[in-house]
């Protein structure tokens, strides 16, 4: 089980233990202070069932003689003595299994290297750099061609190695930006995900009183209360339990669920989930040393703790997310299997289902795959361009220089032509350089990350990245009731005693006293001990609810009749109960059998008011004796009693008890003989008060686009009542209200299996799903994201807080699970962590995600303007007048600001309510749309216009020197320096431009709410004043004059009148236009697919190594135009030269080919983007 992490225990020989000697020469044992040695827990907790007991009884006679030897108190608890607390945790290990470490700033350094764009230039530059130091002898070099002396002087020679300087140091920031971007994502990942760790508290009795600790706190020794939906944060025994169930399977793989006794099987593991019932546990393994933190250890996760003599190759192993703590350590397996679906679907986790639960949630999001996509075509065509210019360059040089002018190839020229070349080259990659829109994942990281920050502030605790976009295409919410919609604190309102409806809670002196003892001693007994009721926190507030709201708001009832129920709790304590059936789903009732001083049984039962009436047959009179209840009485308490109860928004519960004989004992384990034949005593009205926020909340989702679904266990009244008062439906609108009997009856064909067209049939209208069992919720959600009724498919988020929620919460595309109310298992299987629980934040976490969508597609129509016109510009210029206008390092410069600034700057924009006046984009729209594509075309042409103008007539315009066909070497002109700086200032007032992507007139609406993009557009302004005044020759630039720069703003500043005109064109009457980046097609999983989710390699990485691939062609295609050059070299007759030229040509055609197959085959697979999706889940 590799080495034990505390070597400072030493084990003694048993004989020894007992007597706490610590023998001569050895550590005095730490161990000795307790009768146990961690090596012995460890053995223990290996051991099953009845093993186990056995084990117990040999050591230490019970579980009471372990509570000794461990000093602890199966009762009290431990003392809350900081000294022994940290004592155990030095003997006995602490509560926390360490992180992988994480990635050092020097490893992303290296990874951002890896980038092959990057390494290509690097070679260039180093190629560039080593020709320029090559000295070439003076006299000869005059015949090398034109522009090998030339204009050069001597100081202009030296400068000569200043390039490629600069084009390494310019990827060197390019380098450090990216990693530290990394670096900073990754730690604020690690920031939430601690955060998300402290949150988890569980509850421990410490000097006999309960409290909760952060699950790191808990010792060894701990005794801890467990309950229903709880995930054992350690491992521990079972001191005392009712009716207790365990989900093991995300450690044995089993899904069925394990009963614990204290006397058949009390072993308890970590990472395990109860499923029913309570109990209480002495904990006796924590961190790297229990059952989980032993797989972790295995898997490479402890390393740190594991003395670090684990290392001959366990770390390759931890890719599992170690990071992520214990918390999350179930795959989506558990969350499948934690509930088997008990529907006719025949458990509706099919194999498939079930193989890809196993995969952890690696999907890429809907923006992700059609960024990727997105991404990957301009790539390729960005590397058309770039080859297409190299290679042109390459020739119009060697047919001037070797055709033309008819020079011989020399050898002691050979390093000059060379160094034309890798100029030539150099162009051609900083022309890819610039299509390939790198800043396209960074922008998204940051946007993501950005709204994650602040969506803690809006309680939305994000836990995966992409739900949070998913959120902003939302168009549907199954929202749970208690809790969410209402207060969760609930108080009665009305009851119906001693045959007498009150329709406020009577006084004592009301009821008579008989009834009152059998109504108190049933309340008291039949709730969980862990429900009691608090002073208020403030003076004058409401008294605090710990525990399950609807036992406080009984326990409240009893307080209210001015009695107390803690001595009754006092007489009876938890551990002379002597048999719990604890509520869940199925049961909808919790009831708690007492043995009597005489032997005989009593046994108190609360429920459903429906549920439990029909067991009763009898109720208590005004005398407080029972009479007869009939199901004509029953039928008439329903219409009288609990109708309108439940029209005025009540919950109602049922009090009800029975007394059983003591010989023959009965068969406790045949629950439908013992809860039966009941004596009804109460019916009471709970009312849960809906959240003042939730109505204008349910309004903003309205109007949005969204439907909100109320899927509730309560009765139909109660929540059409309810939903009604929230606004989900409004009087006069054709909706269905249904009961989940009724819905299952609708869906279900006559073998009982569901239907798909026969749900598409209710969900449009169903708004509210009553009595709903959690595989109601699951069918429900299922099925509306598998309908095709409509044209794009459904995107469903999914409350939930409950256990059995789990199912619903995986399957749903947003699974939000409830912070307060929630139990662990909601947790984990959900997205979202809401921590106030408000069906508001829901609104909130809308908001963000169709803000990042927003500002993904601000940043894009801004990119994609840049792109155009300066691959455009390079080209054209590069072929015209062999050299690109625009320098390599200008272009890493123009890259840096586009990518890494403006994403920063456009990512970052706050959301405004107006996201929410318009419907979801939904699946499968265009990321570019007509009016953003208008934009950016509009953009593109007058930036071209005003370049090209420049380029060709600029030196006229202001009266200075051409720059066109200057030699290599040549000092920097002011002419290109004008169009650099007009460039750049172009982008900057373009980026106020980019702001706005629905055609809105006012760009600065808002820009000063934002004040991280007027830092970025002001900082880029002030660095770009410094490189054109004293950038010199590594950014070949000449200083400009006051005059100069006032016309370069006065263009750049017509960018916004520009804006404004292409707002007034509609977009309508742009037939041509076409819009790009549409979403991934029909999502169909097929098994080779799926074997390749094992591997994780997804479609769009793939898509990346095909570009990758084409990069090498190109390559290649270089390469062979290298080898055409020096066979140029060995004839320079003019006929070989056009014959060759014929085939290089022909390899040109090549390369486009190798492009655009690929390329056509992108956009049929959009085309065929149908709506809906065969497989309902979205691909990874």
């Amino acid at each position: 089980m590799g080495d034990l992490t505390n070597s400072a225990v030493e084990f003694c020989p048993k004989s020894q233990r007992g007597s706490g000697v610590a023998s001569a020469g050895v550590e005095p044992n730490h161990g000795a202070a307790f009768g146990v040695t961690l090596e012995e827990l460890r053995e223990l907790m290996e051991l099953r069932g009845t093993d186990a007991i056995q084990k117990i009884q040999d050591n230490y006679a019970n579980t009471e003689g372990l509570c000794r030897n461990l000093r602890t108190s199966p009762t009290e608890g431990l003392s809350d003595n900081p000294v022994d607390l940290e004592k155990r945790r030095e003997v006995f290990g602490q509560n926390f299994i360490p992180p992988k470490q994480p990635k050092t700033f020097l490893q992303l350094v290296w990874e951002a290297l890896q980038d092959v764009t990057l390494i290509i230039l690097e070679i260039a530059a180093i190629i560039s750099l080593g020709l320029s130091f090559y000295q070439r002898p003076g006299e000869e070099s005059e015949g090398c061609g034109e522009g090998s002396g030339g204009a050069e002087d001597e100081g202009e020679a030296e400068a000569g190695w200043i390039e490629g300087a600069a084009i390494l140091l310019s990827v060197i920031c390019v380098v450090l930006v990216t990693a530290f971007n990394d670096w900073s994502k990754e730690k604020q990942f690690r920031g939430l995900q601690s955060r998300i760790e402290q949150e988890q508290r569980f509850t421990v009795v410490r000097n006999g009183s309960v409290i909760q600790i952060p699950v790191a706190e808990i010792v060894v020794g701990d005794v801890a209360q467990i309950k229903y939906g709880d995930l054992l944060p350690a491992d521990g025994i079972l001191i005392q339990g009712n009716d207790l169930q365990i989900d093991e399977s995300s450690l044995t793989g089993e899904s069925d669920h394990v009963r614990k006794s204290a006397n058949k099987d009390p072993m308890l593991l970590s990472g395990t989930h109860v499923m029913e019932g309570s109990g209480r546990m002495l904990v006796s393994a924590v961190g790297v040393n229990s059952q989980t933190g032993i797989i972790f250890t295995l898997l490479g996760a402890g390393e740190g703790e594991e003395e670090k003599k684990e290392k001959k190759g366990k770390q390759q192993d931890g890719s599992v997310e170690n990071s992520q703590n214990k918390a999350k350590k179930q795959d989506g397996a558990v969350a499948m299997e934690m509930q088997p679906l008990k529907s006719a679907e025949g458990g509706e986790v099919e194999e498939k289902e079930k193989k890809k639960t196993n995969v952890p949630k690696k999907e890429k999001s809907v923006l992700q795959g059609k960024l990727t996509k997105l991404a990957v075509q301009i790539g390729k065509a960005g590397l058309v361009m770039s080859a297409i210019t190299v290679i042109i360059l390459v020739l119009y040089f060697v047919i001037e220089t070797f055709v033309i002018e008819g020079r011989v190839w020399m050898a002691e020229c050979t390093p000059v032509y060379v160094q034309y070349f890798v100029k030539f080259f150099i162009i051609g990659v900083t022309v890819l350089v610039v299509a390939v829109p790198e800043g396209l994942p960074l922008a998204v990281t940051i946007s993501l990350a950005y709204s994650v920050k602040k969506m803690m502030k809006d309680n939305n605790l994000v836990r995966h990245l992409d739900a949070c976009e998913t959120m902003g295409n939302a168009t549907a919410i199954c929202s749970d009731k208690t809790g969410t919609l209402t207060t969760n604190r609930m108080t009665v309102v009305q009851t119906y005693l001693g045959d007498q409806h009150f329709r406020e809670v009577p006084d004592s002196g009301q009821i008579n006293p008989k009834i009152l003892e059998v109504l108190i001693s049933a309340i008291a007994v039949n709730s969980a001990y862990t429900s009691k009721i608090m002073p208020p926190e403030k003076e004058g507030g409401l008294p605090k609810q710990v525990g399950n709201k609807t036992e406080c708001s009984l326990l409240g009832f009893v307080l209210d009749l001015g009695r107390d129920y803690t001595p009754v709790r006092e007489q009876i304590p938890e551990e002379k109960l002597y048999k719990v059936y604890t509520f869940n789903s199925v049961r909808k009732s919790m009831s708690t059998v007492l043995q009597l001083p005489d032997r005989s049984f009593r046994l108190y039962s609360k429920g459903a008011s429906e549920i439990l009436l029909k067991k009763c047959s009898s109720i208590l009179a005004a005398g407080g004796e029972p009479r007869g209840f009939r199901p004509r009485d029953r039928e008439e308490m329903v219409k009288k009693v609990i109708e309108p109860m439940a029209c005025d928004g009540l919950r109602t519960i049922c009090i009800a008890y029975r007394d059983l004989p003591a010989s023959p004992e009965p068969d406790w384990d045949n629950e439908a003989e013992i809860v039966t034949d009941l004596i009804c005593i109460t019916v009471v009205g709970i009312e849960d008060p809906v959240r003042p926020e939730v109505p204008d909340a349910i309004r903003k989702c309205q109007r949005a686009g969204i439907t909100v679904r109320m899927v509730t266990g309560d009765n139909i009244n109660t929540a059409r009542a309810i939903a009604v008062k929230c606004g989900i439906i409004q009087p006069g609108d054709d909706f269905l209200c249904l009961e989940g009997k009724d819905f299952n009856r609708r869906i279900r064909n006559e073998k009982g299996d569901i239907e798909q067209e026969r749900i598409d049939k209710i969900w449009p209208k169903l708004r509210v799903l009553a009595r709903s069992s959690p595989t109601d919720k699951h069918t429900l959600v299922k099925g509306i994201i598998d309908s095709t009724v409509l044209e794009q498919r459904q995107v469903v988020a999914v409350t939930g807080d409950g256990t059995n929620d789990g199912p619903a919460l995986k399957k749903a595309d947003v699974g939000f699970a409830m912070g307060i109310a929630g139990t662990d298992v909601a947790k984990e299987a959900s997205d979202i962590i809401l921590t106030d629980d408000n069906f508001s934040s829901i609104v909130k976490a809308v908001m963000w995600g169709r803000n990042v969508y927003d500002s993904i597609s601000k940043f894009l129509q801004f990119q994609l303007t840049v792109n155009v016109v300066a691959v455009i510009v390079a080209f054209t210029g590069a072929c015209i007048t062999q050299d690109s206008p625009l320098k390599a390092v200008q272009m890493l410069w123009v890259n840096l600001i586009m990518d890494t600034f403006a994403s920063l700057a456009l990512a970052t924009e706050p959301p405004t309510e107006a996201l929410l006046l318009r419907k979801p984009y939904g699946r499968n729209n265009p990321l570019i749309s007509l009016t953003m594509m208008k934009n950016i075309l509009g953009h593109a042409i007058y930036q071209l216009i005003i370049i090209f103008t420049l380029l060709f007539v600029g030196e006229k315009i202001f009266d200075i020197d051409s720059g066109r066909n200057a030699p290599l070497h040549s000092p920097p002109s002011e002419h290109y320096t004008i169009i650099f700086n007009t460039f750049v200032l172009m982008q900057l007032f373009n980026e106020i431009n980019a702001r706005k992507i629905h055609g809105e007139r006012n760009v600065f609406d808002g820009i000063f709410a934002n004040p991280i993009f007027c830092s970025i557009v002001l900082g880029t302004l002030v660095v770009q004043v410094a490189i054109v005044q004293f950038g010199g020759k590594p950014f070949s630039c000449a200083p400009l004059s006051l005059e100069h720069w006032l016309w370069c703003l006065f263009v750049a500043v017509g960018e916004l009148l520009w804006g404004q005109v292409i707002a007034t064109v509609p977009t309508s009457h742009l037939k041509c236009l076409k819009e790009a980046g549409h979403g991934p097609g029909i999502d169909v999983m097929t098994d080779d697919e799926m074997a390749e989710d094992e591997e994780e390699i997804d479609h769009a990485e793939r898509e990346l190594r095909r570009g990758q691939i084409l990069w090498f062609r190109g390559l290649n295609r270089i390469q062979t135009q290298m080898e055409v050059v020096s066979t140029f070299k060995r004839s320079g007759s003019f006929q070989g030269a056009v014959r060759r030229r014929s085939s290089l040509l022909s390899q040109i055609h090549d390369v486009t080919n190798i492009s655009t197959p690929t390329h056509v085959s992108l956009s049929t697979t959009n085309a065929s983007g149908a709506p809906g999706n065969a497989g309902g889940e979205s691909l990874p």
